[in-house]
């Protein structure tokens, strides 16, 4: 995302919602939310813009001039410097990582490298390129000291795309909140967050898309004040010698997700929190993966394996009718 990118939200529909569209973190966003006054919501636009711009130029492991490609690039030599800010993004790498038992691993950029999407379809990595790869990653590898950071291994890699999503929408949904705004939906590639309604109802709708027929909805959600996300390897997967194959990976094996999920959706108080039981309770399975999520408080999950669909008791609440 550049910048520059035009600040156009569309006139308000007939409910007074503006719809915000554009690309960012390498995924199609869009923020629709109530605001009469036009100078207003061009100020929110361009405010949440311009926040991401920095957030994606600052951690985007793409962008070769990012602080995260500085820190990698540097793997095996010295110490980079951190500000305040990638402090505090490095503490919560190291908490999500202990609070999932190692699932959400912000170290996974080696097998990332491996598993290289481009070309994986074409030719499965060699067992021994999966094994070198998977020894160069775990949080409990990454050193840190006061205002810097250190990785102690060449070859290591820092990846925050599995949280830096969430992360943003609920910093996006702070700044619709300091500029007056109360009914708003943040999406950021299917991670999203819900306030107040959508001048219809007193809710927005959020739909549960298929794992087992990707472009169609089996259901949806009427959500407020909470967050919606969700994981699911049916957009990303091949079939290799009659074996299939999803781009999420499990950090314990180095290889692909095996183990008959399709689908995971989460509603949660934050989306930082519903993304990381989202992709937990995806890599863990259904037995595991609940579990898990049982431990958190004001987390519901529903699941979507091969063979049905199961989820925690009060996930039902939420659901109503596709739209």
């Amino acid at each position: 995302m550049s910048s520059k990118q035009p600040v156009t939200p569309l006139r308000p529909d007939p409910q007074g919602v503006r719809h915000l569209e554009f690309r960012a973190l390498g995924t199609n966003c869009s923020i629709k939310f109530r605001l009469e006054d036009e100078r207003a919501a061009l100020n929110f636009a361009a405010a949440a813009l311009t926040w991401l711009e920095h957030f994606e130029a600052k951690y985007s492991r793409y962008r070769p001039t990012s602080l995260i490609s500085r820190i990698n690039d540097a793997a095996g030599g010295d110490w980079t410097p951190v500000d305040p800010e990638t402090e505090q993004m490095l503490t919560l790498a190291a908490n999500l990582y202990q609070r999932t038992n190692g699932i959400l691993d912000p170290t996974l950029l080696p097998l990332l490298r491996v598993w290289d999407w481009k070309t994986v379809h074409l030719k499965l990595p060699a067992k021994s390129e999966v094994k070198a790869a998977l020894a160069l990653t775990g949080w409990d590898k990454v050193q840190r000291r006061p205002g810097a950071v250190r990785l102690p291994q060449p070859g290591m890699g820092l990846d925050f795309g599995g949280f830096g999503k969430e992360y943003a929408v609920d910093h996006l949904t702070r700044i619709a909140h300091a500029h007056g705004i109360t009914d708003a939906l943040v999406d950021l590639g299917r991670d999203i967050f819900a306030m107040g309604g959508n001048g219809r109802h007193p809710f927005w709708h959020v739909g549960i898309e298929d794992g087992c027929h990707p472009g169609q909805c089996w259901g949806g959600l009427a959500i407020s004040g909470q967050a919606v996300s969700s994981s699911g390897d049916y957009a990303r997967h091949f079939t290799h010698d009659g074996v299939r194959y999803g781009h999420i990976l499990d950090p314990r094996t180095g290889w692909p997700v095996a183990n008959g999920m399709r689908a995971v959706t989460v509603v949660g108080p934050t989306c930082l929190e519903a993304g990381i039981f989202s992709t937990a309770v995806f890599v863990l399975g259904i037995r595991d993966g609940l579990h898990l999520a049982s431990l958190a408080r004001g987390v519901e999950v529903c699941a979507q394996t091969e063979t049905g669909i199961e989820g925690t008791r009060s996930f039902g609440s939420y659901l109503v009718k596709a739209a």
